[in-house]
């Protein structure tokens, strides 16, 4: 019986792996890079040991130094979670050499699925269906290009070894594919160590289903129902749903069983994942992902099972817990998954400290699965992720109304999310009629992702926690307040850079005056909490107040207000900085040769941060003079990368 378990993972997933292993009176061992000291997975394993510095290839893509920890501690068992060693089947082969079981599937199984190229030429042996294009092995950029005409535009590039949406490029035209080619390379090599890429026919309005299947080492393989994932953006999963909508029955069926058929051709082990393009009623094989998925909860929400259970039993050698006619579906769930990232700037990641962050009170239906909290810095070296909003319904009305109720009383400030963009989704027509295709938040990204926050209400919000603030902890009603005198209303201006906001004492209430709006307003502050009536309406909202700022998370919406203080001086907004790094990261490639004369929009730098690149672009006709990074050079968030000298008028 496998007795205590070493996690080569850090974040949520670590910290939901060791739950299901305590629950099962197993021994945790976790492992931490220098970013990850005071991580909350380090925090709740039973031992924790130090792999390195923070980059993940110095410390979690050690295998290693993950296998050294897994002997010094007497682990006798290894769950990779997702993401790093996940599917690595070099490091699977390692484990078993090493006598330490390996939870996922053998290595000949991970290295079958690994080349995207191979498991296309497996899933046509096992009568799958695939997308049309070219699988092979030769890598030539004249060859690639001819294939990519007989494809057919658009074509997708692709990465042979990987996924996440990290080396893929859509490509329109032939003028692209060049640009697009190398482009792909390159993320492909940063991310995986592989630059070999595959190309398929880009197909229009398809939809994400995929399948989750399961299978031991006696024989037995099922499937555990499906998922859409059809909610993208950047090929990356926003909100996922079980099980896919809109699926006959006959359909359902028959998607299960290719799963299987793709599990049982690989001699299959553990827990995986078969992912399909869904074209009306035709669907086509994508990948198969050896490991758990990010989205496995709503899978274990409408079954009733824990997947990582599941996945410890079979590495313990036991049958799988049901036969597939034992297996039921449940109501609906979604997850949304929660990041520190800017909508409104292009989904770009935000690094920081959560400065305040609360999830919903428990609740039947509702789950958290997170590996932060308060207090905790998101860092610039690994996936923003911040939490997974996991919901359960009877129905997928209900789930869905239950996932907007449950988005409203997630509250972060330091750092920027994207908690209204997901509200925004689950309440958008289109989603609730149905599950839409893989373009559509792209196609709707500006009504997405536009504030919609209700500036009034917030403001309002914002200058009562400011009283509030004053008032407390002594003062409890207005006229008590150093300053009041009696049979005079006290008044006072809200001290906002931005906003002119005018309150004014009457008895046990505040008058509170901003442009054409007047509100009654009492309130009181509890900690971060304030409990306010507006105007007879009963709003709660949290707040976060120091000198110069106060954060207001109200619903979905978060807003800071800055505050004059004696350091305050007003200035004009600053010119954008079009060429200065958008975050820490790399500096790729330098696009234009110095001296070299440009246009407003012409690429200039590429710089690569979290796995993705990003193309900075000249912001006015002029001259490429400088660029103050060499290739590979590591930058800071601000940093300037090029000088562009603008042109002279006249």
């Amino acid at each position: 019986m496998l007795k205590k378990i070493l996690i080569a993972n850090r974040g949520e997933i670590a910290c939901r792996v060791m739950r299901t292993a305590k629950r099962l009176g197993m021994s945790t061992v976790a492992v931490y890079s220098e970013a990850d000291a005071d991580a909350l997975h380090v925090k709740q394993a039973d031992e924790a040991y130090f792999i390195g510095p923070a980059p993940s290839k110095d410390s979690y893509l050690v295998s290693e130094r993950i296998l050294e920890v897994a002997k010094q501690s007497g682990a006798d068992c290894i769950h990779p979670g997702y993401g790093f060693l996940s599917e690595n089947d070099a490091f699977a082969n390692a484990c078993e050499e090493n006598n330490i079981v390996f939870i996922g599937p053998l290595a000949s199984s991970i290295e079958a699925m690994g080349s995207k190229t191979r498991a296309k030429e497996i899933m046509a042996q096992a009568n799958v269906p695939l997308v049309p294009g070219y699988y092979g092995q030769q890598q030539d950029t004249e060859f690639l290009t001819s294939e990519a005409e007989k494809v057919g535009y658009p074509v997708l590039i692709k990465a042979a070894f990987g996924g996440g949406g990290k080396g893929m490029r859509v490509v329109r035209s032939a003028d692209e594919f060049l640009s697009a080619l190398e482009g792909a390379k390159r993320e492909a090599l940063a991310s995986f160590g592989n630059d070999l890429v595959l190309l398929e026919r880009f197909v229009d309005k398809p939809r994400h289903v995929e399948v989750q299947v399961f299978a031991d080492n006696h024989g037995n393989c099922v499937y555990l129902g499906d998922r859409d994932c059809s909610l993208q953006r950047r090929h990356q999963k926003v909100i996922e749903e079980a099980p896919a909508p809109d699926l006959s029955d006959a359909l359902r069926k028959e998607m299960g069983e290719a799963a299987v058929r793709c599990a049982q051709a690989i001699n299959y082990r553990g827990a995986g994942t078969v992912e399909f393009l869904l074209c009306g009623d035709e669907f086509f094989f994508m990948e198969m992902n050896t490991r758990l998925q990010v989205e496995h909860p709503v899978t274990e929400m409408v079954t009733g099972q824990d997947l990582v259970e599941w996945q410890i039993r079979v590495a313990n050698n036991e049958h799988l817990p049901l036969s597939q006619e034992h297996i039921t579906l449940q109501g609906h769930s979604f997850e949304a998954r929660i990041y520190a990232e800017d909508p409104e700037e292009n989904f770009m990641p935000y690094s920081g400290n959560l400065a305040h962050l609360s999830f919903p009170k428990a609740q039947r239906g509702v789950r958290i699965d997170t590996g932060v909290q308060q207090g905790d810095e998101i860092s610039p070296f690994y996936d923003p992720m911040i939490a997974k909003l996991i919901v359960h319904g009877h129905d997928r009305r209900t789930a869905l109304l239950k996932l907007r109720s449950a988005l409203n009383e997630v509250h972060l400030a330091g750092v920027k999310s994207n908690i209204a963009f997901l509200h925004h989704l689950a309440e958008h027509p289109t989603f609730m009629a149905g599950a839409p295709d893989t373009h559509f938040i792209d196609t709707q990204t500006d009504e997405l992702t536009a504030s919609k926050a209700p500036s009034n209400t917030l403001v309002c919000l914002a200058s009562i926690a400011y009283l509030a603030h004053k008032q407390a902890p002594k003062l409890n009603t207005p006229w008590q307040q150093v300053g009041f005198r009696l049979n005079q209303a006290r008044k006072l201006t809200v001290p906002f850079t931005e906003h002119f906001v005018v309150a004014q004492a009457q008895g046990h209430h505040w008058q509170v005056h901003y442009q054409d709006f007047e509100h009654r307003v009492e309130a009181k502050l509890e900690g971060h909490q304030l409990i306010a009536n507006v105007d007879g309406k009963r709003m709660i909202a949290d707040v976060l107040i120091d000198e110069s700022t106060i954060t207001v998370m109200y619903g979905p919406y978060q807003h800071t207000f800055e505050l004059k203080t004696k350091h305050y001086v007003s200035e004009q907004e600053h010119q954008e900085a079009p060429l200065a790094a958008p975050l820490n990261g790399t500096v790729v490639k330098h696009l234009q040769t110095v001296g070299a004369k440009v246009s407003k929009g012409d690429p200039i730098v590429v710089i690569e941060a979290m796995k993705m690149e990003y193309t900075l672009n000249a912001p006015f006709d002029g001259t490429l003079t400088s660029y103050c990074f060499d290739e590979g050079e590591l930058v800071s968030h601000g940093a300037m990368l090029a000088i562009v000298e603008e042109e002279a008028n006249g």
